[in-house]
């Protein structure tokens, strides 16, 4: 008998209905700033995320999911199930088509904010 392997797919929005207020909602939250700044630091691709585990953050589990998914609504974020780990990827080739320099400009600043506050 041959054995399937159920793949759970999360909803996300297509390239097109990435919308600008979603976007800037996201990004308004430190806690999801810092998913956004530390998932910067990999590639784009199912191979190339982070768990949500691997990045740390300062709220419990449930927030973080929370978190994750308004990211993931909002179309900042990839969200697949690699087993039974969750993987985040930055979908930077989708924000960039949409809003050219957005992610960038973001990423700059948060990194500058970060910087002055460790000072």
């Amino acid at each position: 008998m041959p054995t399937t392997t159920a793949v759970r797919r999360l909803p996300h929005p297509a390239r097109e209905e990435i919308r600008l207020e979603n976007v800037l909602h996201a990004f308004a939250d430190p806690v999801r700033l810092r998913i956004v700044t530390t998932l910067s630091a990999y590639g784009e691709g199912d191979d190339s995320g982070a768990t949500c585990s691997q990045i740390e953050l300062p709220v419990s589990t449930s927030t973080a999911t929370h978190h994750f998914r308004v990211l993931r609504e909002a179309g900042v974020i990839n969200q697949c199930y690699r087993g039974t780990a969750k993987i985040n990827c930055l979908r930077r080739a989708d924000l960039e088509a949409r809003f050219p320099g957005l992610l960038s400009a973001v990423l700059r600043a948060a990194t500058s904010q970060v910087s002055a506050n460790r000072r």
